[in-house]
């Protein structure tokens, strides 16, 4: 019984430690963002000020960095959890048909 309460603490760390890397990318993400478009838009408006070239970048990042948000804060969570769950079952019944 002891081994099975080791086993899922070690589960528990395993996944929190994934879920703090994921945080950890995402706010990464987020703050090379929101320092380096700033310099973009420095940088546009000090070499060619008739043309804003400086959209695209921070359109397509920021793009990004909303996907980055959904998968680390949103949708996919509960799917994953129940997937999860969904093939253990299905190996511990493999596993005892054995």
């Amino acid at each position: 019984m002891e081994n099975l309460s080791l086993n899922k603490d070690n589960f528990a760390y395993i996944k929190a430690a994934k879920r703090v890397k994921d945080l950890k990318g995402f706010y990464g993400n987020l703050t090379s963002y929101c320092l380096i478009i700033p310099f973009l838009l420095v940088i546009n408006l000090l070499t060619s000020p008739d043309y804003l070239w400086f959209y695209w970048p921070m359109l397509g990042w920021g793009f990004g960095v909303v996907l980055h948000a959904i998968g680390t804060f949103g949708i996919g969570r509960d799917w994953e959890e129940r997937k999860i769950r969904e093939l253990m079952d299905e190996e511990r019944k493999n596993a005892k048909s054995l």
